[in-house]
């Protein structure tokens, strides 16, 4: 038997709905437990970063369908002791399975009785078996693995954009500098903390080129927000792998950088000496 600590069992509620999150709070902690609160994903990546638990009590839906298994995705992770549990008002089979593939321990199904849920916790904790922690991969390197995907995935975006495909190019044209851009966003993830951050000469060829091809500065912020929700949609789909433990740095690291490509290229149109080299 893999017993309970001598300490109280520390449970982390997550769930969008504070007076859900009120109630469970003071019928877990009557019965002896430490009760952390979060009311969204954010929140709870960063307490299971920063503290330890026995035991996640997530909602499914906050307010996205699935956002509940990131957290567990998140908790298993960083503690893979700890019992993992999602509630959810829509048991459909699609989301059954979800649960199954992010190892979730049980899907339970809204309204559950509060005395049969506390008796569920007492006996996962108590029957607990000890689990390996699941390998894990940095941003850089899923980034760099997928590197192929991130391209086909933002150039079907762009293809669908009438905005952008106003102006006819050519395949490489349309792609430009894209493997670059990925390039130095991976070569900054890789930084060590406290280092300079490089200027991306790939974002200012890029804008070069941008303007030379007729794309106006609109276009290009649009361009650069499709390539952030590539990149983003690239992690989506490796949360059972990548590690969340330095996740939302990794997070701000991806938004300042491929902000800073986006000044690099915006910065052709406004520079007289770009102007000039371009005409």
């Amino acid at each position: 038997m893999y017993g309970r600590p001598m300490t109280k069992p520390r449970i982390l509620l997550v769930d969008d709905d504070a007076s859900v999150r009120d109630m469970l709070q003071s019928a877990m902690e009557g019965d002896g437990f430490e009760v952390v609160q979060a009311s969204n994903v954010t929140e709870a990546l960063k307490c299971i970063v920063a503290q330890d638990f026995d035991v996640l009590l997530s909602d499914l839906h906050m307010p996205n369908a699935g956002d509940g298994f990131t957290v567990v995705s998140a908790m298993h992770h960083a503690h893979p002791q700890a019992v993992t549990l999602v509630l959810s008002g829509y048991p459909e089979l699609q989301e059954a399975m979800s649960a199954i593939r992010m190892q979730a321990d049980e899907v339970l199904v809204k309204p559950m009785q509060i005395a049969s849920l506390k008796k569920l916790i007492h006996q996962r904790l108590d029957n607990r078996e000890p689990r390996k922690a699941i390998s894990t991969e940095s941003v850089a390197d899923i980034l760099e693995r997928d590197f192929d995907a991130i391209v086909k995935f933002w150039t079907g975006l762009v293809e669908k954009d009438a905005e952008l495909t106003c102006i006819p190019l050519t395949v490489d044209e349309r792609t430009g500098h894209l493997p670059k851009l990925i390039h130095d966003l991976i070569v900054r993830l890789r930084l060590p903390e406290g280092a300079k951050n490089p200027t991306s000469i790939a974002a200012h060829e890029h804008g070069m080129m941008r303007r030379k091809q007729g794309y106006t500065i609109p276009m290009v912020v649009e361009e650069s927000r499709i390539f952030q929700v590539s990149i983003f949609h690239t992690l989506n789909n490796n949360l059972s792998t990548v590690d969340f433990s330095k996740l939302l740095l990794d997070v701000i690291t991806i938004a300042d950088e491929v902000d800073s490509q986006l000044k690099q290229a915006a910065l052709c149109y406004v520079e007289p000496k770009a102007m000039r080299e371009v005409a």
